[in-house]
């Protein structure tokens, strides 16, 4: 009798005394510190209070460098469903969401079918729903953004959760304007550009496009 199949499940992404909140944090902060030579702090790289302090300072990094070429710019570079995506980049940066294939195609699903989202229901010189209000069609809109975001994904094989929010913000006219989608992916490249140096710099084999395909057990 054949048993069931044994987790291929890497140890750095179990709940232990390693990794006390699952995920990869204290992988990437244990790598830092050795870049770094930092050996009076390697012991602690798994404390609570560490990763805590790493995510405090990789967040307010992650905003600064889109805040500073937001002012080199003159755009608006910083948007609320980078927040997510960027934790999601240093907590599980090895799992296909977080990789920058899923991050780019997953983010552009969402501008898209948001603006289209807009346009199929004349919301585009609407104003934003904060402003103005919820009418039928602004959730007939949203409604629809949020469904073709999640079906596109699934269908190019890219899921990524914080899309959800980027279509929505879009769809609710925050972001009614074309050119606005591009300043809004250009912002999606710094954070993923961001991503693979720090991941990278830790040791943490973070793709430089697609995530590799976990391989499937073999027939017994």
């Amino acid at each position: 009798m054949v048993g069931p199949p044994r987790s291929t499940e890497e140890p750095r992404r179990r709940v232990d005394s390693e990794h006390p909140i699952g995920g990869e944090i204290s992988d990437i902060v244990l790598g830092l510190f050795r870049r770094a030579q930092l050996q009076s702090l390697l012991g602690r790289h798994s404390s609570i209070t560490v990763m805590a302090a790493f995510s405090f300072i990789n967040g307010c990094l992650s905003i600064a460098i889109m805040s500073l070429a937001a002012l080199a710019t003159s755009q608006p570079l910083v948007f609320p469903s980078l927040g997510p995506t960027a934790f999601l980049c240093f907590f599980t940066p090895t799992t296909a969401p977080a990789s920058p294939r899923n991050t780019i195609y997953g983010h552009a699903i969402g501008a898209a079918a948001g603006w289209a989202s807009l346009w199929a229901f004349g919301l585009e010189h609407a104003g934003p729903a904060l402003s103005v209000g919820v009418t039928w069609q602004r959730v007939f809109a949203a409604a629809l953004s949020l469904g073709l975001t999640s079906g596109l994904m699934v269908i190019a094989r890219a899921p990524h959760p914080p899309a959800g929010a980027t279509t929505l913000i879009i769809s609710l006219g925050l972001l009614p304007h074309l050119e606005q989608l591009g300043v809004l992916m250009f912002a999606v490249v710094l954070l993923v550009i961001q991503a693979i140096i720090i991941n990278r710099l830790a040791g943490i084999p973070y793709p430089l496009w697609a995530a590799p395909q976990p391989s499937r057990p073999s027939a017994q």
